[in-house]
């Protein structure tokens, strides 16, 4: 269905390839699974499928791309529209209407399609992607993980039979995440829809896959194979499998399920031990919010929330879309005003209070982290953020290479990977070290090294006694990172504890070790590693 002929993609300017060597077959009825780090050229590949790459972004493509015999390079995307559907990182560039039901309706108008089938496969989609509740919304209103539901729902409705899709389930919480799955399971299995996919949550879609692309590094070769063979010596691999290294279990796990049916000599091993407790913090109070309500038009967005965060406390706000979490991230900094109770942050009230004061005491890293980049070169961006922070020259361009190695000065934010484009725009806040740092999904994007980095630098600001607040639907690093955890649901809090407490109590929200060797509360592989070190 899909196929690679010795295909390189040079960018213009660019002293290299983005990818070179690209030569596989991706059969019909599949879906195969392009997996490898940060910038390593994963977009480029599904570009060159939907035929983007390079009709609109230019750049010179050697070799040869067909999907369905159709040359990429000789057809334009609009050419490819009723054989490829595409999801991007970005599902605001996606859309072309302002309701979720027309956004819908738009990819069959644009093919011609009858009005009732048209209406037909609107309810369907409506029905499959639990959308029904949003059918007269405004996108512009809708949480990003909803709007990643409408972006992938636009191009089902067309019945592709090829679905490109770079990380589908990136901004969507783990029930919404196995949703979709299912979903892309039932059109590989029963209508023998092809389906190529980026993803850097491995533990969520890996044991669906039936074949895995890695691409080691930028313009290397891929390694193309089974997926446990794959994953064997994939640099980049869900928590399952590092489990599964760290043990020498043979073949290697790929679920959770395979991997506790042999995990109990591991248990056995670890049984005389116990993970390290949460210290509870005892820094001065940041942030308090009593009896909060926060209205968005006639959408109560927040109802009824208490909250308190202190110094040297990092806590993780989790829920399903549109429980609320970004709007209380964003009326921590003044973009909302209570309906109702009272918030402050740094002993001031933030939407009283004007922006120049109260960036010292609170920072925000919103889900677009284009919302925040405007410089023509990330190095002329990193400069911008010392002047305003006040740091030391270099400061911003330091925490950009320790993040996320090998990002260009050179390079327009905008030509950047999602990733590094989050990663840009989290030195640009973290330069100037407030004492209230907040993320909202601060992982899209990022491989699993990235993600470590990131926590790592997060832990030396909570020790250093700054306060991190990330609302993330991501559960291994609400469990690597959070002392606490704090669950919404219809702008309410249903849960607000210590981490081991809330997400071993959620089969929605427990990590997958913890899944794996339960009822012992381990929750990461390092922790496991540690132990059995302790123990030998």
């Amino acid at each position: 269905m899909i196929r690679f002929e010795d295909v390189s993609v040079t960018y213009e300017g660019a002293t290299a390839p983005a990818v070179a060597g690209i030569d596989l077959t991706v059969p019909e009825g599949e879906l195969c699974l392009l997996v490898g780090g940060s910038g390593v050229g994963k977009s480029t590949v599904l570009g060159a499928v939907s035929g983007l790459v390079p009709h609109f972004t230019g750049g010179l493509l050697r070799g040869r791309v067909t999907v369905a015999g159709r040359d990429t390079r000789t057809h334009k995307p609009r050419e490819l529209a009723d054989v490829v559907g595409t999801v991007g990182q970005d599902p605001l560039s996606h859309f072309v209407t302002d309701t979720v039901e027309d956004e819908l309706a738009y990819g069959m108008e644009s093919l011609g399609l009858p009005p009732e089938t048209m209406r037909r496969r609107v309810e369907e989609t409506l029905d499959l992607l639990g959308l029904a509740g949003l059918r007269d919304r405004p996108i512009a209103t809708l949480s990003g993980g909803q709007q990643q539901r409408v972006a992938i729902g636009s191009v089902l409705t067309v019945h592709p039979k090829v679905l490109v899709l770079d990380e589908p389930t990136s901004a969507l919480d783990p029930g919404a995440a196995e949703e979709v799955l299912a979903v892309l399971q039932r059109l590989v299995h029963d209508l023998g829809t092809t389906v190529l996919m980026a993803e850097h949550r491995l533990e969520r879609v890996v044991q669906y896959a039936d074949q895995v692309i890695l691409l080691p590094a930028p313009g290397a070769a891929p390694l193309v194979g089974a997926p446990a063979d794959i994953m064997a010596v994939s640099p980049v691999h869900p928590p399952v499998v590092a489990l599964g290294r760290l043990a020498g279990w043979s073949p290697l796990p790929l679920s959770v399920r395979d991997a506790r049916r042999v995990a109990g000599p591991l248990r056995d091993r670890l049984a005389d031990r116990t993970p390290p407790a949460v210290r509870p913090a005892d820094g001065e109070r940041l942030v308090r919010a009593e009896r909060l309500a926060v209205r968005r038009g006639r959408i109560e967005a927040l109802r009824g929330v208490d909250l308190t965060v202190r110094a040297g406390e990092t806590v993780a706000l989790m829920g399903r879309n549109g429980a609320g979490k970004s709007t209380l991230l964003s009326t921590l900094v003044g973009l909302h005003t209570p309906a109702s109770g009272t918030v402050t942050v740094g002993g001031v009230v933030p939407s009283r209070t004007r922006p120049g004061e109260l960036v010292k005491r609170v920072g925000l890293v919103p889900q677009e982290p284009r919302d925040l980049l405007y410089a023509d070169t990330v190095a002329a961006e990193c400069a911008a953020a010392d002047r305003d922070a006040q740091a030391a020259p270099g400061t911003c361009r330091a925490l950009v290479a320790e993040l996320l190695p090998g990002v260009p000065d050179a390079i327009h934010p905008r030509d950047l990977s999602e990733g590094q484009r989050l990663t840009l725009a989290l030195a640009v806040v973290l330069t100037a070290r407030p004492p209230l740092l907040l993320l909202d999904e601060p992982t899209r994007g990022l491989d699993y090294a990235a993600k470590a980095r990131l926590a790592a630098h997060l832990r030396v600001l909570a020790a250093d006694g700054h306060a991190v607040i990330l609302a993330t639907h991501d559960v291994e690093l609400a469990a690597d990172l959070a002392h606490r955890v704090v669950i919404l649901a219809e702008a309410e809090v249903v849960s607000d504890g210590p981490t081991p407490d809330v997400l071993l109590s959620s089969p929605a929200y427990a990590p997958q070790v913890a899944k794996i060797l339960s009822p012992a509360p381990w929750f990461t592989v390092p922790q496991v590693a540690q132990a059995l070190d302790g123990a030998s």
